[in-house]
């Protein structure tokens, strides 16, 4: 088994080689601006660290969300790409349970990431490896009943920390590639079901066509 894990559905660029076993390689940049000019020289990166080629991965795993529309499919597209290249399975895995193992807390807990707009995605997790809800996108105000009394991690707490009142300073920020690869080789392993590789979205992307758009067709 050789998995190649990449997301970008945070502002980390991130993409890890796992064998099974262990972590080969890992890439990890934050910016939000330029996941796609970032995806494929961290691919050739690790690659290059883990001295394989493309054509030894066995299977692909993806973060689908959620996250921004932009940033989100970057990854996605690219994941169904070397996919389909390659003739391997791509599996999907919430970007939010990746966060969730790599902070490696064994009590219940929240994740959140920044959403923008002053909202935040959000689950709340039994243990590293068990999600209680499903993610969800609300305003941190509407939700503090539900987070502001538990351990939380990821850039959104880190925000909006008035409310998410026991953030982990020392947890997860963003996404880590290496955690999600884990992840997905351990689900693997036990033969455990994992998403399609669909974008998680939660909401409509930014750009939307005009209410009164006007067609001109030829005459």
């Amino acid at each position: 088994m050789l998995l190649l894990a990449l997301d970008t559905a945070t502002p980390a660029v991130t993409v890890a080689l796992h064998d099974g076993s262990r972590v080969l390689a890992e890439s990890r940049q934050v910016d939000a601006r330029r996941h796609g000019e970032l995806l494929l020289p961290s691919v050739d990166r690790v690659l290059a660290e883990a001295g394989l080629k493309l054509d030894a991965v066995t299977d692909i795993v993806v973060g689908v969300g959620p996250g921004p529309y932009t940033g989100l499919r970057v990854g996605l597209v690219t994941a169904a790409t070397f996919g389909a290249a390659l003739d391997v399975p791509v599996h999907g895995l919430c970007s939010l349970d990746g966060i969730a193992y790599a902070a490696g807390l064994e009590e219940p807990f929240v994740v959140a990431t920044d959403a923008r707009r002053k909202e935040v995605y959000w689950a709340r997790y039994a243990d590293s490896r068990t999600r209680l809800t499903e993610p969800s996108v609300d305003r941190p105000a509407d939700i503090a009943g539900q987070v502001g009394s538990l351990p939380s991690v990821g850039a959104g707490a880190l925000l909006y920390a008035d409310v998410f009142g026991g953030v982990r300073a020392d947890g997860p920020e963003h996404q880590s590639a290496a955690a999600l690869a884990a992840l997905a080789a351990e689900k693997l392993a036990k033969g455990q079901e994992m998403l399609p590789p669909q974008p998680l979205y939660l909401r409509r992307p930014d750009a939307q066509v005009p209410a009164n758009y006007k067609v001109v067709t030829p005459k």
